[in-house]
């Protein structure tokens, strides 16, 4: 497996009365990950009733652009103003070290 130099961190904060439907839609962003080669790994959590977050790695920026322009991030951005309190917080991030399976 790749090493892992390039992230994103996405905090999520869902309306109120939206929190399952958001966490509803983040266990189907695993089977689209699955689908994309340049995406590493692919985290969604969850912090509190409302608080979600997706955690990608990626080898490179080309891999990470390429997951910022693909159907994930299209459909989160789609759906974000029926699921979410605020516009998702987006960050770019470098990866220090990992452990992956391998």
């Amino acid at each position: 497996m790749a090493t892992t130099t390039k992230a994103l961190f996405v905090k999520l904060e869902a309306k109120p009365d939206k929190a399952d439907d958001l966490e509803a839609f983040l266990n189907q962003g695993a089977g689209m990950a699955n689908d994309e080669p340049d995406t590493l790994v692919w985290y969604a959590v969850k912090f509190g009733p409302t608080t979600f977050a997706i955690f990608d790695a990626f080898a490179d920026d080309s891999g990470r652009d390429a997951h910022l322009n693909g159907p994930i991030a299209a459909a989160l951005m789609e759906n974000a103003p029926d699921l979410l309190a605020e516009d998702p917080s987006i960050e770019k991030i470098d990866v220090l070290a990992d452990k992956l399976p391998g």
